[in-house]
């Protein structure tokens, strides 16, 4: 069996034990590698900053990195609780997987099936020239623990993306984002899906106002928790199945 793992030794990113933390610049200790803390008032100027930012320019990736750490301190912990509470959940955080580049076997996941999830997923990353390695590495969350939470968040960010069948333009992101600001309660996710459609013209706002935000709130509210599901076990499992698994009404 598995040994548990307990609040009080975590197991780090790198697979080394939380008694192993990383020595900060001034010889204090780091909760895990990257790690900046911040007082609630460096939080909140952050938010401010990263907030004024993204709205100026949505794809500001960094902008809205910081933005979901500094806003998530009631929605991360509400996330973890809902992995713990999960088998599958449970042992994604005992495991602690990562999806990047360097823990994906592209060439089988080329080989799968159409229709399945790998090898759908791996068609829209090359399709829109995007690689799981631009996900930034939380700096501000003031936890390990719900440091991999939003990790992880980002990382099946394009899994998302391929199960509802939404490109990386700002109609795709911001369908995407009203299913995850239902999904997860981030702030972060609400901000996106409430300001990004000022961007769309107005035959984009119809489509997106009758029919992609009625769909993307109603299979948010249906489907269990994203962060519950091991995607790197369900690489085979086709997307249709999982959609249905997850409770993702059809695209329509």
């Amino acid at each position: 069996g598995r040994a548990r793992l307990s609040h009080s030794e975590p197991r780090g990113w790198d697979g080394r034990g939380g008694e192993e933390e990383e020595e900060g610049e001034e010889g204090g200790h780091q909760l895990y590698p990257g790690h900046i803390p911040t007082s609630p008032l460096q939080k909140a100027l952050l938010a401010a900053g990263s907030a004024v930012m993204a709205l100026y320019d949505p794809y500001r990736h960094d902008m809205v990195a910081v933005l979901g750490e500094t806003t998530g301190c009631l929605a991360l912990p509400n996330l973890r609780d809902k992995m713990k509470n999960h088998p599958e959940g449970y042992r994604i955080l005992q495991e602690r997987p990562r999806i990047r580049l360097s823990t994906l076997d592209m060439a089988r996941l080329r080989e799968l099936p159409d229709g399945s999830l790998g090898r759908e997923y791996v068609r829209f990353l090359e399709n829109n020239k995007v690689s799981p390695d631009t996900r930034m590495p939380p700096k501000f969350v003031d936890d390990e623990e719900l440091a991999y939470v939003i990790q992880r968040y980002r990382e099946v960010h394009d899994l998302m993306h391929t199960l509802l069948g939404m490109p990386t333009n700002m109609l795709g992101e911001v369908v995407v984002k009203w299913f995850e600001a239902v999904q997860t309660g981030l702030p972060m996710c609400v901000l996106g899906a409430a300001f990004g459609p000022v961007r769309l013209s107005a035959r984009k706002l119809q489509v997106l106002a009758t029919e992609l935000v009625p769909w993307a709130i109603r299979s948010g509210l249906n489907s269990s928790c994203i962060l519950n599901v091991y995607y790197e076990q369900r690489w085979e499992q086709p997307v249709e199945s999982l959609r249905e698994e997850i409770g993702i009404f059809p695209p329509p």
